[in-house]
């Protein structure tokens, strides 16, 4: 008797002992089951003839439940079969059209909005390849983005008309096909849709239009955000899209969930995480056309949404709104995206309630990405030596001064020890491929060699990042955004986290620039500040130099009303870094920080001392 109590009470203990000596067993566990569920799945839908695609997916949910709402937009409601008869009149009237055949590329130039939709889904019906422009480019950065990919089909939405005018003449030139989604055009060079599709038959297409479609075969094209430069190609097959696609499994989305979209389509966050994850769960999309701030918490309880997502300072947008007695009142259970900073996390939480926050990182182009699945405040992914086998990866030693690895006398990398900030690499292999972009030669800059071996690849990130001792993995900076000055490494996120502490600064975009006669790049602060505030200068110098190293201080402050943010709300540095600190070129206002003395006004004065070197910084 004695004996089984004995074995009841440890029965009753293991639970607690095992917490207290693994406090993340069960989420780890989750998190591995749910992958092995994934991997399953693939190895299934690669061994069909043909492959099963998320288009499959999408028609599978069609016949089991044609009547659900698939997109609610601006007071509409389209079902799953609505979806499913208007991308079929797509691809009928662009097959005859344009003459698209499987394999061809065609280009979408359109803001959010149902018709994105079904028109992708037409052109994934005819095997077609589908490249997603970024609706905010205009003229040379439209016409670059168009080109890289070789499509002979554009197809544009009725609003955005004027912006393809302006390269219409190259365009035609080239023999390139423009459609655009209105009854009629008096453009010429650019034809009218919107009534022979009305038109045109909603049966069902043939599969045997997109027989030779395989995971590995193009499905996308989709852009980076051109934080440092024109935006790439990266190819986007149906295996990634696939991949994609599950992070709403990993996250924990059910099939009676609703989820809130109004990131762009044309990026990886909205489109793959989004749209495509919502076909494979089979739930219902609230498609927005852009961010609102102000509306979206009454769109969340409007349409009893349960899912958001967020990229880059959406959160601090929301938590910025002026606060309201009904903040918590809502049924949003979850949030998943990336680019969340602790503050803005914490202050969230704390304030619209119970909201699980699934933090991730990847980059669309890339062969690597980790799951904050357990909630720990600031990380985006924690180490599993699963995970590490399936999709082997490192942290590597990265000198910022000449932007480059450090090797050692092998000419090999150094991997960084526990705890020290690192290039993050993947490596490439058979089950973890890089598709790259549609450029090569950009693809072969984004591969580095002879990392531990001899001959071996990997996917160079571009992103530094730190594991702690618990196994969690945290985002520090973007290797262009990091830069060196006296000789130290200064991380810009570091460095903005400090100075928002500030009440009167809701924004802060850290760069460094270049100086006449100096080594390496100084900092400088592009600032917002708070609507109805006033920048106190001794207050900010006080604070920053309270918690910031010498070498990390801003020496340059620069106010302005609207700190740029790229169509995925990430702040853009490189205009910034090249305009510099001469106020006879920038007409915001200026400071510059005089030695243990504070920020003073920038003059003409103050600039020419500094780049004749008089005043030495």
């Amino acid at each position: 008797m004695y004996a089984l109590l004995t074995a009841v009470a440890g029965l009753v203990l293991l639970p607690f002992l095992l917490h207290a000596r693994f406090p993340y067993l069960w989420p780890d566990l989750q998190y591995v089951l749910r992958g092995v569920g994934i991997a399953l799945r693939m190895r299934s839908y690669a061994k069909r003839a043909p492959c099963y695609t998320v288009l499959d997916r999408f028609l599978d949910r069609v016949r089991a439940q044609p009547g659900k709402a698939f997109l609610v937009h601006d007071g509409g409601r389209f079902s799953y079969l609505d979806v499913d008869r208007r991308s079929s009149q797509v691809a009928r009237v662009l097959s005859r059209r344009g003459r698209l055949r499987e394999g061809d590329t065609a280009a979408v130039f359109m803001g959010n909005e149902p018709a994105y939709v079904w028109v992708w889904l037409g052109l994934a019906k005819l095997g077609c390849v589908a490249s997603l422009l970024n609706c905010n480019i205009r003229a040379g950065s439209l016409l670059h983005c168009f080109s890289c990919c070789g499509a002979k089909v554009l197809i544009v939405s009725a609003d955005l008309k004027e912006a393809v005018e302006g390269i219409l003449p190259t365009l035609l030139d080239q023999k390139v096909a423009v459609f655009v989604l209105s009854k009629e055009c008096d453009t010429v060079g650019i034809e009218a849709l919107a009534d022979e599709l009305d038109a045109a038959s909603e049966e069902p297409l043939s599969p045997a239009l997109r027989m030779n479609v395989t995971l590995k075969t193009p499905a996308l094209y989709i852009y980076t955000s051109g934080t440092t430069g024109l935006p790439k190609a990266a190819v986007i097959n149906h295996e990634r899209m696939w991949l994609a696609s599950f992070m709403q499994t990993i996250a924990g989305v059910t099939s009676s969930d609703v989820i809130y979209i109004y990131l762009p389509l044309y990026h990886s966050a909205g489109f793959l995480m989004g749209l495509t994850g919502a076909i494979d769960k089979g739930i219902t999309v609230v498609l927005k056309r852009k961010f609102s701030a102000s509306q979206f918490w009454n769109d969340c309880r409007r349409h009893n949404v349960t899912v958001i997502q967020y990229i880059g300072e959406i959160m601090r947008y929301l938590c910025n709104t002026p606060k309201k007695d009904n903040d918590k009142i809502h049924s949003v259970r979850l949030a998943l995206g990336n680019g969340i900073r602790s503050d803005t996390w914490t202050e969230f939480l704390q304030r619209f309630g119970g909201v699980r926050i699934c933090e991730c990182y990847g980059a669309t182009e890339g062969n690597i990405g980790f799951v904050n699945y357990t909630g720990k405040i600031g990380a985006i992914g924690k180490v599993l030596s699963i995970h590490k086998r399936s999709y082997p990866y490192a942290m590597i030693k990265y000198d910022t001064e000449k932007e480059e690895p450090v090797r050692d006398s092998r000419g090999l990398c150094v991997e960084v020890p526990l705890g020290e900030t690192g290039l993050l690499v993947a490596k490439i292999t058979k089950s973890t491929p890089f598709s790259g972009y549609a450029n090569k030669e950009q693809t072969k800059k984004k591969i580095l060699t002879d990392v531990f071996e001899k001959g071996d690849l990997y996917f160079n990130s571009g992103d530094l990042l730190r594991t702690d001792h618990e196994g969690f993995i945290y985002f520090q900076d973007r290797i262009g955004d990091t830069f060196r000055w006296k000789g130290e490494n200064v991380a810009t996120t570091e460095v903005t986290d400090v100075m928002i502490m500030l009440g009167f600064i809701e924004e802060a975009n850290v760069y460094g620039v270049r100086v006449p006669g100096h080594e390496g790049r100084i900092g400088m602060a592009s600032l917002k500040l708070t609507q109805g505030m006033k920048l106190d200068l001794l207050a900010t110098y006080e604070h920053i130099k309270t918690y910031l190293p010498s070498y990390a201080i801003p020496r340059f402050l620069r106010i302005q009303n609207l700190l740029d943010v790229t169509g995925t709300f990430k702040q853009m540095k490189v205009k910034l870094a090249e305009e510099g600190f001469d106020p006879a070129v920038i007409r915001d206002s200026m400071y510059f920080l005089e030695d243990n003395k504070g920020y003073v006004p920038m003059t003409k004065d103050i600039y020419s001392s500094i780049s004749e070197g008089r005043l030495r910084l």
